[in-house]
């Protein structure tokens, strides 16, 4: 939802690969406006060759990067995880312009692949799951950024093809005008009769969101059969709304009970000012998870990108993640009180279960899209 349709809808709670991002997002992102390549445009890639950006000092990329101007970003839209804030912060600090096109972890990859070395994008957020497939297609360009050895190795591939900067937690966000008892587990909403939207079943959010409610009913990332159980019996009883989990589906009331990250639950309980919203983190099944930064193979401004990374991961960048609900994944930065007190404290998700086998997350993702697909998809079309 990157991420929501960010990525549909799109924190850093340890290292749990899936709990550092999720992206296996949704809330995923979603693709709001095609991308154009402007006549006569070249990317710097295609003139100069690859360019090797861990080769350069931060001096040398600041520099290059001001040259550059502005950076274009995929699913990294200014009301997911607080993009706003450090979009601003570029532009304030170093006079880099900023636009994105919203979309999915999915569709990310796909438009790095399609453009190939006619790149128009810099800079995207994905799931987790989808960064050893940005790798393995080869789409994208390392850059370790001057906090390399201060993230976890959990939450960066080699020589920085991807690096996650946040991760969340599951999380209910309800229009308490709409649900009188608001949700806290997944087994109020099992008990409930409102519908339930979880956004695109290719983002990751979507996917993070049936894993966590096979944990509350005893399954797991090799048993998601309870969670089939739990979404077929919503299906039958026609408790699963298909909207998307987007910030403007809640604010028009569409949306009474969405599943999404805590770190867009908490921008969309702020910003929603039409209904009281409630965000809740379910105590009986809640994974934790996030998004990687990658930077495009082909990028048209590389070093705007490679200084976006290095501001995401630097002490106010991972402070402004923070404040939308996320969890910094640099090891050295304490998270201010006041922000704990303003979005989630530690005991809120102490019962999230991080996803630290990138592997069997991406495999289990991988199923619930199938799965879903064949059998719960039928049941939302008839």
């Amino acid at each position: 939802m990157k991420r929501m349709t960010k990525k549909t809808l799109a924190v850093a709670l340890t290292a749990a690969m899936c709990l550092t991002l999720a992206g296996c997002g949704g809330g995923d992102k979603k693709e709001t406006k095609a991308a154009e390549t402007k006549a006569g445009e070249t990317t710097a890639a295609a003139e100069e060759g690859a360019v090797d950006l861990n080769a350069l000092t931060l001096d040398e990329i600041i520099e290059k990067a001001k040259a550059e101007g502005k950076v274009e970003s995929v699913g990294m839209p200014d009301s997911w995880a607080n993009w706003g804030l450090t979009w601003q912060d570029l532009k304030d600090e170093y006079a880099i312009d900023h636009a994105d096109t919203d979309m999915s972890s999915s569709e990310e990859l796909q438009m790095f692949k399609t453009e190939g070395e006619n790149g128009t994008k810099d800079i995207g957020d994905v799931g987790f799951a989808f960064g050893q497939q940005a790798i393995d297609e080869d789409l994208v360009q390392g850059y370790k950024t001057s906090y390399w050895d201060s993230v976890p190795d959990w939450a960066k591939a080699e020589d920085g093809k991807w690096m996650v900067a946040y991760t969340g937690a599951t999380t209910f966000l309800t229009n308490t005008e709409q649900v009188e008892n608001v949700p806290t587990s997944w087994a109020d909403i099992k008990a409930g009769d409102y519908k339930v939207a979880l956004g695109d079943i290719g983002g990751g959010t979507a996917q993070a969101a049936v894993i966590a409610s096979a944990y509350a009913f005893g399954g797991d990332l090799n048993n998601l059969d309870p969670a089939f159980e739990f979404w077929t019996e919503l299906a039958e009883a026609g408790r699963i709304n298909t909207l998307d989990i987007l910030q403007q589906n809640f604010e028009t009331g569409e949306i009474a009970v969405g599943v999404i990250w805590s770190y867009t639950a908490v921008p969309y309980k702020d910003q929603i000012t039409q209904y009281k919203m409630e965000a809740t983190i379910p105590s009986d099944g809640s994974v934790m998870s996030g998004y990687a930064s990658v930077i495009n193979k082909y990028a048209p401004h590389p070093h705007a990108a490679a200084l976006a990374r290095e501001w995401i991961f630097s002490d106010a960048g991972q402070a402004n993640l923070a404040k939308a609900g996320a969890i910094p994944t640099r090891t050295d930065v304490e998270i201010p009180a006041e922000i704990e007190e303003a979005t989630f404290a530690k005991a809120d998700y102490a019962n999230a279960i991080p996803m630290e086998d990138a592997e069997a997350y991406a495999a289990a993702c991988e199923t619930v899209k199938t799965r879903w697909e064949e059998e719960i998809l039928p049941l939302l079309v008839q």
